[in-house]
């Protein structure tokens, strides 16, 4: 599967977890719920995956973890919060950087409905 097509999946079943608990509860009661969905779909899934740091050529073991790690190459990002800011998509474009991954997803169960939020950040 491409990254792509993994984030669409992991999108849909984010939306699935969010529609039946709504808005308002911790940000790892969602990451478990997603972790077991995603689970249960079948695919490979981390959850807080230690990363570590390559710093001067030197890798440190004292890295990230990333939220969610979805067949080695889909990084997710969970939060619940008012409102997600610029700091937050820093994070999860560095995750990428470092990890030299080709995409993320930043997704705030802190809604009343999950969307994009790119246009406000």
């Amino acid at each position: 599967m491409t990254e792509n097509e993994i984030s669409k999946k992991v999108i849909g079943l984010a939306i699935e977890v969010h529609k039946a608990l709504g808005p308002g509860l911790l940000e790892n009661t969602y990451k478990e719920c997603l972790f077991y969905k995603i689970n249960k779909a079948g695919l490979f899934v981390e959850k807080e995956k230690s990363m570590p740091v390559i710093f001067e050529e030197v890798k440190l073991d004292c890295g990230y973890r990333v939220d969610l790690f979805v067949e080695n190459k889909l990084i997710v990002e969970l939060k619940s919060v008012e409102s997600l800011t610029v700091i937050h998509l820093a994070q999860t474009l560095t995750y990428l950087r470092l990890g030299n991954y080709k995409l993320g997803l930043l997704i705030n169960f802190n809604e009343v409905l999950l969307k994009t939020e790119s246009d406000e950040l």
